[in-house]
């Protein structure tokens, strides 16, 4: 069995998350790496079992305290993230206060953002880099959240792909799009920062998105699976649309 990168960091959470599980069972306290896979994997499993985003989260939040951790935990843990699969599609969980409220003095506290930081509302005021028009031509509907590189969204949404590579939308972090089933969108899109490393997704890129010849093979991976929007008409109408 071949497995994919996302597809490998969910069986490792799985894992870790089951070690949490029998060292809580024992009576000990976990971890930071212990308590985020818990935490992870409770989201995780919540929504395959088809809980919306929101119950998701508080399932997440329920399942330990600061007592079932260790020391200086709780204060280190403000913030956990986890790429689900819910039923309209795989959507950006962001569980805050996964143990409770703590002191938020302790090593890696997170403190309110001064003047000069970027808030939400000046992130989601950025301009868009590029437009582009994205038709969803399933019939259920599809989410994408902020930091998906969208070159690798939902095969089933067709838009030009070689236009979108290397970028994501523009809207702020942790929240998402919807493409509800036969609707067409427009959405703005900006470049993917940092060090432009695209690593699990759909697996057509797994690698740093400037590297030579690495945008060709990702459109040749995309075409090869069936992705609308990146065959050799990419830009024209796909087979099967009005």
């Amino acid at each position: 069995m071949r497995l994919g990168p996302t597809e490998r960091d969910r069986l490792l959470i799985f894992g870790t998350a089951e070690l949490a599980r029998a060292r809580r069972a024992r009576g000990l306290r976990l971890n930071v790496p212990e308590a985020t896979a818990l935490i992870a994997d409770t989201v995780c499993e919540a929504a395959r079992d088809g809980c919306r985003l929101a119950e998701a989260i508080e399932a997440g939040r329920a399942v330990l305290g600061p007592d079932d951790v260790l020391p200086g935990v709780a204060e280190v843990l403000t913030e956990i993230q986890v790429e689900a699969v819910f039923d309209d599609g795989s959507r950006l969980a962001v569980v805050p206060a996964p143990l409770g409220p703590g002191t938020g003095q302790g090593p890696g506290a997170v403190l309110p953002a001064g003047p000069e930081q970027h808030t939400d509302a000046a992130y989601a005021a950025r301009p868009p880099a590029l437009s582009l028009t994205v038709r969803n031509t399933a019939d259920v509907p599809v989410s994408v959240t902020s930091h998906f590189h969208f070159f690798e969204a939902n095969p089933r949404l067709s838009f030009d792909r070689a236009a979108a590579y290397g970028m994501r939308l523009a809207v702020p972090a942790g929240s998402s799009v919807r493409f509800d089933p036969g609707g067409t969108a427009e959405v703005g899109l900006v470049p993917l920062g940092g060090e432009r490393v695209a690593i699990g997704f759909a697996g057509l890129v797994d690698g740093p998105l400037d590297a030579p010849g690495a945008r060709e093979e990702a459109l040749r991976r995309a075409a090869a699976c069936g992705y609308l929007g990146a065959g050799p008409r990419s830009g024209q109408r796909e087979e099967g649309e009005a």
